[in-house]
């Protein structure tokens, strides 16, 4: 399968990451809980790394960190040498919830991550057109996010993400909610997006095997406080289609990711 040509081409950023002992404790006192580190984490320019771990073990509380909507309690972050101190407009970000505002069109949503950031729309018009066929979203442009599918929502929500062309993405169990079939759609948009444009991408999930059909390297949390329990480079060939998913490769990485959660006592 040849990637989407429609997808955005994203400005070239020797962009890397760097997360330096960082440590996220909520509450003081009796009510204090240790929800995330010390953790040190390194990300290149243009890796997909994903992040995997049980419930509860600070995943999403990684990726608000990184996002600066979320103050660590102590570590830092830094984006091509510079720290995170604030909400960071410059990247794309995709919950598990969509931000869709229910008042706007799919365009219009689209529209209002331009206008939030004080980007000239008409400039965009082509991109905006673009990006929404290669979701298959072109004939909906028109419609309220009310009308549409679970999955149409998360893959208007992409769009909605990507539109600004940022150099990092972040994805925080974005799939988590779908039905098998139109996840393993919007499984495939990503990596197409990926391998024409090399962002860096960081995508957390619960699914091992998500993970390893995305990832160029996995990283395992610990259940809470989570921390790095190791590291694992995923040397399989891309596009990863069904050929490469049901290669004894594939399925040796799945094992050992596995047995990593089987000694926790997760799985």
């Amino acid at each position: 399968m040849q990637p989407n040509t429609y997808w955005l081409h994203f400005h070239s950023m020797d962009q890397f990451i760097k997360i330096n002992s960082l440590k996220k404790i909520f509450g003081e006192g009796e009510d204090e809980v240790h929800a995330f580190g010390p953790v040190d984490i390194s990300i290149k320019s243009g890796e997909f790394v994903s992040v995997l771990g049980p419930s509860g073990c600070g995943k999403s509380t990684l990726m608000l960190m990184m996002a600066g909507l979320l103050e660590p309690t102590s570590g830092d972050i830094s984006f091509d040498g510079k720290s995170v101190s604030g909400p960071k407009n410059d990247i794309g970000i995709m919950f598990q919830d969509n931000t869709l505002v229910p008042w706007r069109t799919v365009e219009g949503n689209i529209k209002l991550q331009l206008e939030l950031r004080n980007l000239d729309i008409n400039q965009y018009k082509d991109k905006i057109l673009n990006i929404l066929k290669s979701v298959k979203l072109e004939d909906f442009s028109n419609r309220y996010p009310s009308e549409l599918s679970g999955g149409m929502q998360q893959r208007a929500a992409f769009c909605q993400a990507m539109i600004h062309e940022p150099n990092t993405i972040l994805l925080d169990e974005p799939l988590g909610k779908l039905d098998a079939m139109t996840r393993e759609k919007i499984r495939s948009d990503i990596q197409n997006l990926w391998m024409i444009n090399k962002p860096t991408v960081i995508f957390v999930t619960h699914s091992i095997e998500e993970a390893v059909q995305l990832s160029s390297r996995v990283i395992l949390i610990s259940p809470r406080p989570g921390i790095v329990d190791r590291e694992i480079n995923i040397d399989l060939p891309y596009p990863r289609d069904l050929s490469v998913k049901r290669s004894n490769k594939f399925f040796e990485y799945v094992h050992e990711i596995q047995e990593v959660f089987h000694e926790y006592g997760v799985i």
